[in-house]
């Protein structure tokens, strides 16, 4: 199995990491979390036009046609540079378990997002999403724009969540999505691992350029063995989960349980990053003002979004000792 990415996949990425710098993707994350959505909004028709919420739907359906690895070399620039709004359950999820209009206005760029339950049970952002669907009875529903309805806090200050039951009265509420959508789920699980994998790449590639300029006792600290230590793990990590999230994205025999391998090895490997980051940051790394608390809390919420740890782990011994 060839893990390499395609010429055309390492321009695609260069251009959309090229995109989001130029357009402040950060800037546009801290004005997201205080409730301005303007400039995420415009990052969002952007990268629409890139064709990140089309990459899953077929030509023939108006989408490119891409694979699930085009999918993870996008969410893995997404969450590099701080990505905001539901891209997950827009351009994973929602692109492929839609149809008809419903999955057209995703790929024009229409702000999507769903609930899941039970390992979804909220909306992210549907009081900025203009579509916001609930899975019902093997099928979706669309419920009202939910401006009016308070958000529940998450660690992650640039993600909003919404239950899907303050929308309206749902009698199926905590009813998973029925089979025929387990495809999409498995996509969303795949593209939040490739977020977390660019998130953990982020962390690990700020921690070095900060070792390098921060002296102590007249010495840069990351001369010292024991940072060199810390900052060797976290690569040595995530270069173990990157095959796997790649892996995952080829593999159609065993697609389940390849993603959830997927999801574990890159959510620990970003709360490796995330924790070895805070510490050779020291102090500065604990404040709101520094940028690297972004990343740190958006790997928290992306741990346990789309399946935690212990979910994804049970999932793969479930499948494994059903081939026995």
């Amino acid at each position: 199995m060839d893990f390499r990415l395609t010429p055309e996949q390492d321009g695609f990425a260069q251009s959309l990491g090229e995109l989001m710098a130029k357009a402040d993707s950060v800037a546009a994350a801290r004005a997201w979390a205080a409730g301005d959505a303007e400039q995420g909004l415009a990052l969002w028709r952007r990268l629409a036009d890139q064709g990140v919420t089309s990459l899953v739907v077929p030509e023939e359906q108006g989408g490119l046609g891409g694979t699930a690895a085009d999918l993870v070399v996008a969410f893995e620039v997404l969450g590099h540079h701080l990505a905001v709004g539901p891209w997950i359950e827009s351009a994973a999820y929602l692109a492929r378990a839609l149809e008809g209009d419903d999955r057209a206005a995703v790929v024009e760029g229409t702000v999507a997002t769903v609930a899941v339950p039970p390992l979804v049970p909220y909306a992210l952002d549907a009081d900025v999403a203009s579509l916001v669907f609930v899975p019902v009875n093997g099928g979706f529903e669309t419920r009202p724009h939910c401006s009016t309805t308070e958000a529940l806090r998450s660690v992650d200050t640039t993600r909003r969540l919404f239950d899907a039951s303050s929308f309206s009265v749902v009698e199926e509420r905590g009813r998973s999505v029925s089979k025929p959508h387990d495809d999409a789920f498995d996509l969303a699980v795949l593209a939040c691992s490739a977020e977390l994998l660019g998130c953990g790449e982020r962390l690990l590639a700020d921690s070095v350029e900060y070792v390098k300029q921060r002296k102590q006792y007249g010495r840069t600290i990351g001369s010292y063995q024991a940072i060199k230590h810390a900052l060797a793990d976290v690569r040595i990590a995530l270069d173990f989960a990157r095959p796997l999230v790649l892996g995952a994205a080829l593999d159609d025999d065993h697609r389940s349980r390849s993603v959830s391998a997927a999801k574990v090895a890159a959510g620990d490997a970003a709360h490796l990053a995330s924790r070895v980051a805070l510490q050779v940051h020291g102090a500065i790394g604990y404040t709101a003002e520094f940028d690297l608390g972004l990343w740190i809390n958006r790997v928290r919420a992306l741990v346990g979004a789309w399946g935690g740890s212990a979910y994804h782990r049970g999932r793969i011994a479930l499948t494994l000792a059903e081939e026995r």
